[in-house]
């Protein structure tokens, strides 16, 4: 579930939005009140029950061999979440919103999601996603289980690697370090 050309997406579990207004998220590190939505490079980010916490890697321009081995072999994407949200990505309904492109402008110095700050309404009724599981798979992406997202996190984000953490503040607490 992708954007076509000249189109960005917005998912949800609310399949009943006919306009989405600019707002500020009750996560946003802005004051700014935007209507949010992805690219086709993003979008498999959203591929997610909204709450879940996830964390992404990806093979970057700079990646280096060594980093790689974060992935799986020949791997170029994995996604990483708890054990404990494996039955929410088997049954949740997932919504994609399609908009036009052109009101959304990128966000971000890494341009990690598109932006609208004028009303917008969807070129057409919601699509449901279907299977996360399997739309992982078609795309390539290794959908990694963990029983804490933390030692990954850190790992990739000190990496070469392209990386993103969404919904992290959800994630399980730090495991604590045992004594020697």
């Amino acid at each position: 579930m992708r954007p076509a050309a000249g189109e960005v997406l917005h998912f949800s579990e609310d399949p009943t939005i006919t306009c989405f207004a600019p707002h500020v998220a009750a996560t946003a590190r802005q004051p700014e009140a935007y209507v949010w939505a992805v690219d086709a490079a993003r979008a498999p980010d959203y591929w997610f029950p909204r709450q879940c916490p996830r964390a992404m890697a990806w093979v970057a321009p700079e990646t280096s061999e060594r980093d790689r081995a974060l992935l799986s072999p020949g791997g170029s994407r994995v996604h990483v979440i708890e054990y404990g949200w494996l039955e929410a990505m088997r049954t949740v309904r997932l919504f994609a919103y399609r908009f036009a492109a052109a009101p959304f402008r990128p966000f971000g110095e890494h341009r990690h999601a598109m932006v609208a700050v004028t009303p917008v309404e969807p070129l057409g009724p919601p699509e449901a996603v279907g299977d996360l599981l399997a739309l992982h798979a078609s795309a390539a992406i290794e959908l990694r289980l963990l029983p804490n997202l933390w030692a990954f996190v850190d790992a990739a984000a000190s990496s070469s690697l392209g990386f993103s953490g969404i919904r992290l503040g959800s994630a399980l607490p730090r495991p604590t370090e045992l004594p020697a």
